[in-house]
């Protein structure tokens, strides 16, 4: 199977378009990035981590999200192939890189690989907690959302469980911080937005609705949940309900390259 096989169109956005109509686009179609070019050229990719990044950072004063431009926050974690590398190939290269594949003939973009891409070919074998995360990022509900927000930079993660007395009580992405953030670049005036976002903590903006899977789930059936509610990651369960572990989209592809 090469990769034209399983290639989807990506999104696209223009560089020169604010990241406030950016957030708004990947919301309404549900998604996780988008190719961003200037005059057809491919210029990089935006992300919700991208997103996360641009919009905490103080180097921006108060400037709200529809003042800030999609070039500020782009991505160059891509590779470019040609249509017929093998599949396999490409989980190699999204595994090793932990970015996405472009697919490309004379310099026109056919289509991309992404994780979600890889877990619709199902190839899979093995159990959740064999490719889990033993020892995931967690946080409480009491923290910050400032403390989350550096917790998902430094240890590049997307998705962070949410504990309370050893229990799993909810679940915050980088959507979640994305929203908030935006929210305070928006409504907050900038001479107030530091003092109130201090305030702002992760019991305010968690899902409290967790989908989780169990050690014992096949990585196939992992796939199929993550893919039919658009899930880049699941806390994992052992037989007793406790918490142990977290597994996303790129531990799969991982197994998927092993």
């Amino acid at each position: 199977m090469e990769v034209k096989d399983i290639m989807t169109e990506p999104p696209t956005i223009n560089k020169s378009d604010t990241l406030s109509h950016a957030l708004d686009m990947m919301e309404k179609k549900d998604m996780r990035r988008v190719l961003v070019k200037n005059d057809e050229k491919i210029v990089g990719v935006l992300t919700m981590r991208n997103l996360t990044r641009e919009l905490g950072t103080r180097k921006k004063g108060s400037m709200p999200a529809s003042s800030l431009h999609v070039a500020t926050a782009v991505s160059d974690n891509f590779v470019k192939v040609f249509p017929d590398i093998k599949v396999r190939d490409a989980v190699t290269l999204i595994d090793k890189n932990q970015g996405v594949i472009i697919v490309c003939k004379d310099d026109n973009v056919m289509g991309w690989i992404t994780p979600a891409e890889l877990l619709k070919t199902n190839n899979f074998s093995g159990f959740a907690g064999e490719f889990m995360q033993k020892e995931p990022v967690v946080a409480s509900p009491g923290d910050r959302v400032s403390h989350i927000r550096h917790l998902m930079l430094d240890k590049n993660v997307g998705r962070i469980p949410i504990i309370e007395n050893g229990k799993l009580t909810g679940i915050v992405t980088e959507k979640d911080v994305v929203k908030a953030m935006r929210a305070f670049r928006d409504i907050v005036s900038g001479n107030q937005q530091e003092a109130r976002i201090k305030n702002l903590i992760v019991a305010d903006i968690m899902r409290r609705s967790v989908k989780t899977v169990n050690t014992n789930t096949p990585l196939s059936d992992v796939a199929k949940i993550m893919l039919a509610e658009n899930i880049g990651g699941l806390p994992v369960l052992n037989l007793e309900g406790e918490f142990v572990g977290f597994i996303t989209r790129r531990n799969l592809v991982h197994a998927m390259a092993q």
